[in-house]
């Protein structure tokens, strides 16, 4: 749980009567590799943060799912437009690796914003940096190449590309396995 405090910490400090607020509504939750954390048509009901492990974002296709984003170990993760609106998610998010988890639910994270002093600032904070990431990706699949898009990949995050198969990062970046195949054997 260290880590987490760590995290937000780094966002906006919380004075410990928050943390342990805040601390007290987390529950740890450790899963086996390939677990669905929410399926199409299902409200995410929780916010999570990953204290071990990789989950991937995707939408089930009957070719190939179509993956389209990747969190690892000390960020959070949820389906937050599902989250926030209390509706049906339009995608599935699933675990990679044994993935370790702790949770808050979306009854106790509002309790913790209407309790504590940071709350609201850390939710905004984090909302903020959600927004970033997400616009930043479709930045990138508007103006880059697939090649651009592989390379900002390998540069940001060199890990991912050993321990998630190939054909998620193609998908993720908007190609075939074989285009894939192609772009590694030119930049090698």
């Amino acid at each position: 749980m260290e880590e987490i405090k760590k995290f937000i910490d780094h966002i906006h400090p919380m004075h410990s009567a928050d943390w342990n607020f805040f601390s007290s509504k987390l529950q740890q939750r450790t899963l086996k590799k390939n677990t669905v954390l929410i399926k199409i048509g299902e409200v995410e009901n929780y916010l999570s943060f990953i204290s071990e492990g990789i989950v991937r974002y995707y939408i089930p296709q009957e070719e190939s799912d179509l993956t389209f984003g990747f969190l690892f170990e000390n960020e959070f993760v949820t389906a937050y437009d599902s989250f926030i609106t209390r509706t049906p998610s339009q995608y599935q998010i699933e675990t990679l690796t044994h993935t370790t988890l702790w949770q808050i639910s979306y009854g106790d994270l509002q309790e913790v914003y209407q309790k504590t002093e940071s709350g609201n600032i850390i939710g905004r904070r984090m909302a903020e940096n959600m927004f970033l990431i997400k616009s930043k990706r479709e930045i990138a699949l508007l103006s880059k190449t697939a090649e651009e898009r592989y390379l900002d990949l390998f540069l940001e995050r060199p890990k991912l590309l050993k321990q998630i198969p190939l054909k998620y990062i193609a998908s993720y970046i908007g190609v075939t396995p074989q285009a894939l195949s192609r772009i590694r054997k030119r930049i090698t």
